[in-house]
């Protein structure tokens, strides 16, 4: 195989991208479809699958909270009709969370981004691992984090903890699951262009007493290429991480961002 070759993810690969049906995962999904792999993906949003439907006919789903542990058991029970097996896991699922002071946010909205962000890695990974050992594609799980997994991140600390914490979880499996052939790496995407995006920086505005307006020129003026970067990017990573040319790539925590200097 040539370099050019391994640069490709390999025909046939059995994907499973959590929270698949709006934003970066529903990119990343279509990205592995266009690649020539079988795709599964789930999420909470009824309609965001139906949509994901219609522009990628070949791509299954099941509807399910990330959160939920015995949601993401019916997301496997689907898997073994839809893929019957598994080689690539993206662990995707993730909200932005409450913006505020630590002093003033409330108990409710800690735990949901916990649970979402966080536990959801974790309902994902054990139930992927048993099939990625079976898997002979170069098997790999890909574990979405953020650029708020490197870096401090006042006002948004429920999200920064879930983040930081994902990239330990990958270390640590990186080093377990190594032996078995297993890659795990973690992409950290940094200020995503996007509705999400758009939400975020509303509530930070807000939080801070500035313009909206004010708040995007801040977050810009913090990336060093000036400029936000879109999920295509993100997914691009996404596939050379699952491709032949990353065998070797593993335990990393790799930032798609360019370059963010603080926050």
């Amino acid at each position: 195989m040539s370099i050019l070759e391994s640069l490709r993810p390999a025909a046939g690969l059995r994907v499973l991208v959590s929270a698949g049906g709006n934003g970066i995962g529903a990119t990343v999904a279509r990205a592995f479809c266009e690649a020539g792999a079988h795709v599964h993906v789930c999420d909470i949003d009824q309609a965001a699958l139906r949509r994901l439907s219609a522009e990628a006919p070949g791509i299954t789903s099941s509807v399910a909270d990330a959160s939920v542990a015995a949601d993401v058991d019916r997301v496997f029970d689907d898997l073994r009709t839809t893929l019957g097996g598994l080689d690539v896991l993206v662990n995707n699922a993730g909200i932005a969370g409450p913006t505020g002071p630590i002093d003033e946010i409330g108990a409710e909205g800690w735990e949901r981004t916990m649970a979402v962000n966080l536990n959801s890695q974790y309902y994902f990974a054990r139930r992927a691992v048993p099939l990625l050992k079976q898997s002979k594609a170069h098997p790999c799980v890909l574990a979405m984090s953020s650029v708020a997994g490197r870096l401090g991140y006042a006002l948004r600390t429920p999200y920064a903890s879930t983040k930081w914490a994902i990239v330990g979880l990958m270390k640590s499996l990186a080093i377990e699951l190594g032996p078995q052939g297993i890659r795990v790496n973690a992409i950290l995407p940094g200020t995503v262009e996007g509705e999400r995006m758009n939400s975020v920086i509303a509530a930070r505005a807000a939080a801070a007493g500035v313009s909206v307006e004010a708040m995007r020129e801040e977050y810009l003026r913090k990336i060093s290429l000036r400029r936000m970067v879109s999920s295509e990017d993100v997914a691009a990573m996404a596939l050379f991480l699952s491709s032949p040319a990353a065998r070797n790539v593993t335990g990393q925590a790799i930032s798609v961002d360019g370059n963010i200097e603080y926050l």
